[in-house]
């Protein structure tokens, strides 16, 4: 009889060790699965699949910043001058095909200011290229400088179309138009290579993908994110 209750406590027992073994697997998957999920490199720097080219329609950015009356510094330097900036560099973000890394080392190496300074034509906030060297460029395994210069490289593959160089006027546009303007005057670059992101109301930037040696490429995820509005707004460039 005692040989019975003993069986049948160790069975018991077994079982219950075995629930608790796979709950604590079930969590452990939950903890780490989507960052296994993302890439398995995982942030070391140099190790990524392609670029992301972001540019923002600035008046976008400064109409919304007004809006929620931020005036911080990197506002007041994009917003708060008299340059007519319409597309400006956002940044070139190493992306992995699922997924993308980010501040790949910390503390980040030292930005130079004179590389700073030689970035404000296509990047008008300090603040905003410090911020990008510390979350994108420690990522893209390359020194200070040559990821700035290789920003600098990216942004002259991509022409700008003519009629968002100096609008006058508030555009409404629908994504698709904007993308296809974009395609017609970059021979190359398909519908599949670049996305177009909107806030609730207005566009925001858009995104082309390139290679790591700079050519345009598919990216289904960057894709994906696309805006699913029918119109966007286009606030007009200052001081057309």
């Amino acid at each position: 009889m005692n040989s019975m209750k003993a069986g049948f406590f160790s069975r018991v027992f077994l079982s219950l060790r075995l629930i608790v073994v796979t709950a604590l697997a079930v969590i452990a998957l939950g903890v780490v699965g989507p960052a296994q999920a993302q890439d398995r490199r995982q942030n070391a720097p140099g190790e990524f699949d392609f670029y992301v080219l972001a540019l923002s329609w600035s008046p976008s950015f400064c109409e919304a910043a007004s809006e929620r009356g931020n005036t911080g510094r990197s506002q007041q330097a994009q917003c708060g001058g008299g340059r007519p900036y319409s597309f400006v560099v956002h940044g070139l973000w190493p992306q992995y095909e699922r997924g993308f890394p980010n501040y790949c080392t910390r503390p980040a190496p030292r930005l130079e200011r004179n590389v700073m300074t030689s970035m404000l034509d296509l990047m008008p906030a300090p603040g905003l290229i410090y911020n990008e060297w510390d979350k994108h460029g420690t990522c893209s395994g390359l020194g200070t400088r040559a990821y700035f210069e290789t920003i600098r490289k990216a942004r002259a593959v991509v022409k700008i179309p003519e009629e968002y160089l100096d609008l006058a006027d508030p555009k409404l546009a629908a994504p698709e138009d904007i993308e296809q303007a974009f395609i017609k005057v970059n021979p190359g670059l398909s519908s599949s290579a670049i996305s177009v992101v909107c806030d609730s109301k207005r566009l925001s930037e858009v995104r082309i993908c390139m290679s790591k040696d700079l050519q345009f490429r598919s990216c289904e995820e960057i894709d994906r994110r696309a805006c699913r509005r029918d119109k966007v707004l286009m606030p007009p460039v200052r001081g057309s």
